[in-house]
């Protein structure tokens, strides 16, 4: 039996909220915070602060990776950005905040990598899926460009065979003249499938299909159907996980809200295939609003080294 590990930050005014905080659960429906709901992992780097966290085994070595944006708006909202998001999508860091790990509960220091290079903007979002047609991993992002002045985001792809080496970023996936972001790919059946957040033609969270981790890619309409009651412009950040039980759960973060009432909501599918996504609240409870983040199927005996071990030792802010 699956057991699920889900890597987030949390909504809040203050630098605590944008670190790597841990929820570990049996099912994939009950979800329990690790070291008290305080972070695990703490960004002393770059921005210091981490939001959109995604996590990856490798398959090669066991080592766990986990990349994320190096941001913070409780800091540089206030600061740097002067309150500008365009200053963030045009002078953010070009850079992603990564951590590795053999056990999860033993983290290297935090670093940088740099994937993209000075044509880039603010690198946002980052998310990894294995492709076995190049025996290697794609990492990609959500980025703008110089190319267009920066004024619209797409998502950005490198490739890796080993987490410390990347190949030059190249395109990976643009809805016509407008900003995607948000990007989350996974594999069922041979297919790949991307879930994106459009802020344009139409505007909400969007699911397209290919035959390559590549693309090209293709708009899946039955979930255009299943999710046509969603609000649009409300939900970000797709995540997706597969249960035990070989369905498929779509968690979508809202943020239609200030403050504790925001977080991910469950949507259930038979299939990725299918699409057929129905919200599904009263199976799934959490002890907070998880913002951005991933789930990362774990073993029963990680499930309980992480339950039993003393998180005390994860260091403060100061």
């Amino acid at each position: 039996m699956k057991h699920y590990l889900f890597v987030h930050f949390r909504e809040s005014t203050s630098p605590e909220g944008e670190q790597v905080h841990f929820a570990v659960s049996r099912d994939g429906f009950a979800w329990e915070a690790l070291n008290g709901g305080r972070p695990i992992l703490w960004a002393y780097t770059g921005d210091h602060g981490v939001r959109d966290m995604t996590i990856v085994r490798d398959g090669h070595t066991g080592r766990i990776h986990i990349f994320a944006t190096d941001l913070s708006l409780s800091y540089g909202m206030r600061g740097k950005y002067a309150h500008s998001w365009d200053n963030i999508r045009r002078h953010g860091s070009k850079a992603l905040a990564h951590w590795q790990t053999d056990d999860l509960v033993h983290w290297t220091e935090e670093e940088l990598i740099e994937p993209g290079g000075e044509a880039f903007g603010c690198l946002w979002a980052p998310d990894v899926i294995y492709d076995p047609e190049h025996e290697d991993y794609v990492l990609h992002w959500s980025s703008t460009h110089a190319g267009d002045d920066y004024r619209t985001m797409a998502i950005y792809y490198s490739r890796t065979k080993d987490f410390a080496h990347f190949t030059a970023p190249k395109l990976l996936y643009r809805r016509g003249d407008g900003t995607c972001i948000d990007s989350a790919m996974y594999r069922e059946n041979g297919r790949y499938y991307l879930f994106i957040k459009c802020e344009s033609d139409p505007q909400g969270i969007a699911l397209v299909a290919g035959d390559h981790a590549a693309g090209p890619f293709e708009p899946v309409e039955h979930f255009d159907e299943a999710i046509a009651s969603v609000q649009n412009g409300l939900y970000e950040a797709p995540t997706a996980v597969q249960l035990d039980d070989g369905r498929w759960c779509l968690f979508l973060d809202y943020y239609g809200v200030k403050g504790a009432g925001q977080g991910y909501v469950p949507f259930v599918a038979s299939s990725l295939a299918s699409a057929d996504f129905a919200r599904c609240d009263e199976a799934f409870s959490f002890p907070y609003g998880f913002k951005h983040g991933t789930i990362l199927p774990i073993t029963q005996e990680e499930y309980e080294r992480m339950k039993e071990h003393d998180w005390s030792d994860v260091p403060d802010n100061r």
